[in-house]
């Protein structure tokens, strides 16, 4: 498999990131325009990971720790978030029952565009009632509503 770097030139179009790259991009340019009307091409993508997006992202895990007495451990509660977002793989357990496993995401795992899914997939978790009844279990509904309420309005983009 080809692996293709671009960039935009300071002319303002697309290139490859070095020489490599560019004869890299020249052949990718020539495959398009040779396709024939029907003939497919099919390709991947990575959006490298934003640091300013994984920061805030751990501002908001950080913040949630001190906010709840269920979870004392930032490991525990990424896990747990991670599973409640369900973006997880099923493995069999020693009883043979399928068990959650939280998927990676480390840069190298997980690219922006596959991390914005995560954060999304997260806060809307957070947002349920099942997620609010575990961070805040000795308050009513509404009280945990409040709570993730002022918690989110931290976090406004």
């Amino acid at each position: 498999m080809s692996r293709l770097v671009i960039t935009k030139g300071m002319d303002g179009k697309l290139c490859g990131l070095d020489e490599k790259g560019q004869r890299a991009y020249n052949k990718f340019k020539a495959v398009v325009a040779g396709l024939l009307p029907g003939q497919t091409l099919g390709f991947t993508f990575r959006v490298p990971r934003s640091p300013q997006h994984h920061a805030l992202f751990f501002a908001k895990l950080q913040e949630l720790l001190k906010r709840t007495e269920q979870f004392d451990d930032m490991n525990n509660l990424r896990s747990w978030l991670i599973l409640g977002a369900g973006i997880c793989d099923f493995v069999p357990g020693l009883d043979g029952k399928p068990n959650a496993i939280p998927k990676s995401m480390d840069f190298d795992s997980m690219d922006e565009v596959e991390f914005s899914e995560l954060h999304r997939a997260v806060d809307a978790f957070l947002w349920t009632l099942r997620a609010q009844a575990i961070l805040w279990p000795a308050l009513n509904a509404d009280q945990r509503w409040a709570c993730m309420e002022s918690f989110m309005e931290g976090f406004q983009r």
